[in-house]
C-alpha cells in the first residue's frame, strides 16, 4: 500500500490522439468518492484494437515511495460500435471501422497495490521447462503450419538474416501475414534468448512495441511468429533511400514513437525492462508508419533497488553507452542513450558511422557535437528534406546530445525525453562535449572486442539491409 499521498498529473491518450491534457484524478472527484469519473470518446477502430494510455510525463508528485509495479486502473470501458462488423468471407480481411463511444468509468489513481518482481533462482532447465513458467504464455503454432505458411521456407520470403537465425515472411490459414523468426540450431547463445523474447514480449503490450502472435517449439525446432510490419525496418526507410518517403513530420513521429515506447517499457509496464539493443534495425514501421520496438532477445528485467546490474555486454557498437561498453554496468540510461544515437540518425538520414565521409564527419555524434558547440545544428538535417521545422529539428538534436552524455546520471528518463518532444518541458541545456568523443579515436572501437567476442549481423525484414556488428563480450 501506499504509505503516503501523492499527486499524479496525467495526459490521456485514445489511439494515439491526445483527449485530456493534465488530467487530475484528485481535483476531478472533489476528493473520496464512491462515484464513478465518466469521460466519453469517439475514436476508430482499426484490427480490433482499441489503446487507452495514461501518460504520466513527471508532472505533480516527482517521487515513488517504493520500488515495484504501479500505475494507473480504468476499471471498466464500454465501447459501443454503430454499425455490426462484417468479417469478408475469404477471412483474409478483418479492417473494421467502428466508432466508439468509450464509457471510461473511472480512473483509480489510488495506486492501491505494489507487486514486487521477485527472481527465482532456477537450475538449467530444458526449453520447455523455462516456457512453461511464463504466465501469459502466447499462442502455440505447430510446425507444419508454419512450414505450409512460409512455403516450405522459400528463400523468396526470406526478408533477413541474423546471429538469433533467419526471418520469412508468411501467411496463416485465416489470412494474417506474420513474419517468422527461426532459431538456428547452432546458437547455443539463442536458445536463452529465445525464451528471454517471448517472456518479455508477452508481459507488455503497447501501440511502440511489436506483437509477437505465438511462437513454435517442436524437436529442435524454435520459431516466434511476429505481425508482419509493411514498411519494414527504420535503418531502411533512413540508410537505403527506397522509395519510402520520410519527411520530417513523419520522421519526428517516429521519434516520439520510440520515445513512449521505451519510457512505458522503463517506467509504465508491470514489470521494468531494459531493451539493451536500441537501434535503427530494431525499429518497424507499420502501414501508417507507426514505429514499433522489436527484437527483445537481449532484453533484462530491471530492478530499481540496485544501482546498476552488471552484466556481460552484449549490443551494437555505435548504440552502446560508454558505462555499459567498459564496464557491463546496466540501467535503463543505456537504452536512453541509444535513443540519442537514433534520434540523430532521424535527423541526419545518414548511419551513426560512416568511414567513406570526411574525417570529421565519420562519428556522427562528434559531427553532431561539432555543429552544435557551433551554432550550425540545422545543417546535420537529411539533404533529402527539402522542408522541415527548425524548432523541432534543433529541439531533437538537444535532447539527443542530452541522452548520449557521459554520466548515466546527466541522462534524461524517457518519460522526460516524451514530455521534451512533446513541448511540455523545456530542453535543458548541453554544454560540455562528453569525454569519450574527446578521449577516443575512431580507430578505438575495437577496445569493445576481446578473444572472446562474437560478432553477428542485425535480424532485419529485407534482404539487403545494412549490416552493423554486434558484440557479446562474455
Amino acid at each position: 500500500m501506499w504509505k503516503r499521498l501523492g499527486r499524479r498529473i496525467f495526459d490521456v491518450y485514445v489511439q494515439g490522439n491526445l483527449v485530456l491534457k493534465n488530467f487530475v484524478i484528485q481535483s476531478t472527484v472533489g476528493g473520496i468518492s464512491k462515484q464513478a469519473i465518466q469521460r466519453n470518446f469517439t475514436a476508430s477502430v482499426k484490427e480490433n484494437y482499441l489503446e487507452i494510455h495514461l501518460f504520466w510525463a513527471g508532472k505533480g508528485t516527482c517521487c515513488i515511495p517504493d520500488p515495484g509495479t504501479y500505475g494507473p486502473s480504468i476499471s471498466a470501458i464500454s465501447a459501443t460500435a454503430d454499425f455490426i462488423p462484417i468479417v469478408s468471407k475469404d477471412r483474409t480481411s478483418i479492417i473494421v471501422r467502428i466508432i466508439v463511444g468509450v464509457g471510461i468509468a473511472s480512473f483509480l489513481l489510488a495506486f492501491s497495490a505494489f507487486f514486487v518482481v521477485r527472481r527465482k533462482k532456477r537450475s538449467n532447465t530444458s526449453t520447455n521447462e523455462e516456457l512453461l513458467d511464463i504466465d501469459a504464455k502466447p499462442s502455440t503454432f505447430s510446425y507444419v503450419e508454419l512450414k505450409t505458411a512460409t512455403e516450405d521456407f522459400n528463400l523468396a520470403n526470406k526478408l533477413g538474416e541474423g546471429g538469433f537465425g533467419p526471418v520469412y515472411k508468411g501467411k496463416l490459414n485465416d489470412g494474417r501475414v506474420i513474419a517468422v523468426k527461426q532459431l538456428s540450431m547452432v546458437s547455443h547463445q539463442g536458445k536463452s534468448q529465445f525464451v528471454t523474447e517471448i517472456a518479455i514480449i508477452s508481459a507488455v503490450q503497447h501501440r511502440n512495441l511489436v506483437k509477437l502472435y505465438g511462437f513454435c517449439i517442436e524437436g529442435d525446432n524454435r520459431l516466434l511468429v511476429y505481425e508482419y510490419l509493411e514498411n519494414k525496418s527504420l535503418d531502411q526507410a533512413l540508410f537505403r533511400k527506397k522509395s519510402l518517403n520520410l519527411d520530417w513530420a513523419k520522421r519526428f513521429d517516429v521519434c516520439l514513437g520510440v520515445a513512449r515506447g521505451l519510457a512505458y517499457l522503463h517506467e509504465e509496464s508491470r514489470i521494468q525492462i531494459v531493451h539493451r539493443d536500441v537501434k535503427a534495425s530494431n525499429i518497424l514501421l507499420d502501414f501508417d508508419l507507426i514505429p514499433k520496438i522489436s527484437d527483445f532477445g537481449l532484453a533484462k528485467l530491471y530492478d530499481d533497488k540496485k544501482t546498476h546490474i552488471s552484466t556481460r555486454v552484449a549490443g551494437t557498437i555505435g548504440y552502446l553507452a560508454p558505462e555499459y561498453a567498459m564496464r557491463g554496468h546496466l540501467t535503463k540510461k543505456v537504452d536512453v542513450f541509444g535513443f540519442g544515437v537514433v534520434a540523430l540518425e532521424i535527423v541526419s538520414g545518414r548511419p551513426n558511422s560512416d568511414s567513406t565521409l570526411e574525417e570529421e564527419k565519420i562519428y556522427l555524434l562528434e559531427w553532431a557535437w561539432h555543429l552544435h558547440e557551433n551554432n550550425r545544428e540545422v545543417e546535420l538535417v537529411d539533404s533529402n528534406l527539402s522542408e522541415f521545422n527548425k524548432e523541432e529539428v534543433k529541439r531533437v538534436i538537444g535532447i539527443a546530445l542530452l541522452c548520449t552524455q557521459s554520466s548515466p546520471n546527466l541522462r534524461p528518463l524517457m518519460s522526460r525525453v516524451v514530455a521534451m518532444l512533446s513541448g511540455d518541458i523545456e530542453v535543458s541545456n548541453v554544454t560540455s562535449r562528453p569525454g569519450y568523443l574527446t578521449d577516443w579515436t575512431f580507430d578505438d572501437a575495437s577496445i569493445f572486442m576481446s578473444d572472446k567476442a562474437t560478432i553477428g549481423t542485425n535480424t532485419t525484414h529485407d534482404n539487403s539491409s545494412i549490416s552493423a556488428s554486434t558484440i557479446s563480450r562474455t
